[in-house]
């Protein structure tokens, strides 16, 4: 695949992309920013949540797990959909009585200013770090396919990538959003069906046959009950998944404010119950994909593993001109699903929640600041990326941004649970103090867990912070 047709590609999806930003953002205003004027079709929200769900570390990472981990991250998808009910049954009835903009208002009505502060202040640690680390994990499959073929420097691929989201998503924000991630779940997938169909077919395997072969193979192995120390232990893994639902969407702007656009409570509960389903089918074809192509690079003698298995197959095995340009397709399409909205809420939040937009600006000024509180956002995006690329070396990316979510939405799990299932009140000044000690003394245990108990916690350590916030709340209680 040569370089100017990865470069005529890019120019027709971001052609498509602009041309969707267009329709949209007409009589744009910052309610069309923040919540789509609450009209969109609990059906397209739904569809567009899946592409930002899975993003590209799900479309690189996944695949390059099945060698190491067979197909134990069903247990955290398993998880998920227990997660997901409570979002349905108990956080979005709340969002929607509120009628919130931005769901850490929460905080601010349930314990004070200092909890709402501080609950913003971590969903924006949260979703720097995460979305720059889904990012830096697409621009540098595309720097190694097509930018460093024209000798494009690395953080010149990121400013361009960042450029290119912030041109469609600056005018309407989430009102684009939830159209343009549907586009993006559908080219996605269809990625994901056309790299499983070339494989398959290179390996002799028959359409009819291809899940009898997956369940078959020694690598589809999914639960674990065996060593309840490891981190793969079955049930580590599910209530891991079930708390890292609730805190990654449930208690998370970026995909909360789609959930917020639908026109009703109503809608927005079908939008996370089909959400739901479908989600957990796909990431079952992730992991077959990655099967497959496990057992295609042991077959022909490839050496490439975990984020790289995916990529280099599909650019570079000789399985031919189609699943190159649809691999490419898919990047793109999980770049922008998860990057654009994660630009957009990082703005939202920013806006009512630190700055009281709402609050404390006229109108005119609304608009204006909202825009320069965007392109703040994008450049430190670019400068995040551009740093990981020295930080990161080895490890999938997926593995590190769940675990480093376990640090930093420990503390919003902590103070949502507390919030809803006590009636209790705490001293808002000291709500900060407890949110950054608790995932400190996380991390000390968790360093030390192998030496003193024999015992991983792997992404278990999300549940473990965010226990250590609710005990730190009951001690700071008002009496």
């Amino acid at each position: 695949m040569q370089p100017s047709h990865i470069l005529l590609l890019i120019a027709g999806y971001f052609g498509i992309l602009l041309l969707i930003s267009y329709f949209t953002g007409r009589n744009a205003d910052n309610d069309s920013f923040f919540k789509a004027n609450r009209q969109s079709p609990w059906y397209i929200v739904a569809f567009g949540m899946i592409g930002a769900s899975l993003s590209g570390v799900t479309f690189i990472s996944v695949p390059g797990w099945i060698e190491a981990s067979q197909f134990s991250y069903m247990q955290v998808v398993f998880g998920y959909i227990l997660g997901y009910a409570v979002i349905g049954t108990v956080l979005l009835p709340l969002y929607y009585k509120l009628n919130l903009t931005s769901i850490y208002t929460y905080l601010d009505e349930r314990f004070g200013n200092y909890s709402y502060k501080t609950g913003a202040s971590f969903f924006l640690l949260s979703r720097v770090v995460g979305a720059s680390f889904r990012l830096f994990l697409v621009a540098n499959v595309l720097q190694a396919i097509l930018f460093d073929a024209l000798h494009v420097p690395f953080w010149l691929t990121v400013i361009i990538t960042i450029l290119l989201i912030w041109l469609y998503t600056f005018k309407s924000g989430i009102k684009t959003i939830v159209w343009t991630d549907t586009l993006q779940t559908l080219f996605m997938l269809i990625a994901v069906g056309v790299a499983i169909y070339y494989v398959a077919d290179d390996l002799g395997i028959q359409g009819s046959n291809l899940l009898g072969y997956v369940i078959d193979s020694d690598l589809s192995k999914m639960f674990f009950f065996d060593d309840f120390k490891s981190a793969n232990y079955f049930w580590k893994q599910f209530f891991s998944g079930a708390f890292i639902a609730i805190v990654m969407t449930g208690l998370d702007q970026d995909m909360m404010q789609k959930n917020l656009t639908c026109r009703s409570l109503k809608d927005a509960q079908k939008n996370m119950f089909w959400f739901t389903i479908v989600l957990t089918f796909v990431n079952f074809v992730f992991l077959g994909l990655g099967l497959l192509l496990t057992q295609y690079a042991a077959q022909n003698g490839i050496d490439a593993h975990k984020d790289q298995l995916f990529p280099v197959i599909a650019t570079k095995s000789g399985l031919g001109f189609g699943i190159a340009i649809f691999f490419v397709l898919g990047l793109i399409a999980a770049a922008y699903s998860s990057a654009d909205s994660a630009l957009t809420s990082l703005t939202t939040s920013f806006s009512i929640d630190i700055l009281d937009l709402e609050k404390k600006y006229s109108p005119e000024d609304q608009i204006k600041t909202r825009k320069k509180i965007h392109i703040l956002f994008s450049l430190i995006l670019v400068l995040v990326i551009i740093a990981f690329k020295y930080i990161i070396k080895d490890e999938s990316v997926i593995a590190k941004l769940f675990v480093f979510a376990g640090y930093t939405y420990g503390p919003l799990l902590g103070l949502y649970a507390f919030g809803l299932f006590t009636k209790l009140n705490v001293k808002d000044r000291l709500v900060p103090i407890i949110a950054i000690l608790s995932p400190i003394l996380s991390y000390i245990i968790s360093v030390n867990s192998a030496t003193w108990f024999g015992f991983e916690f792997g992404f278990f350590i999300l549940i473990l912070n965010g226990f250590l916030t609710f005990l730190g709340l009951v001690l700071i209680r008002r009496k």
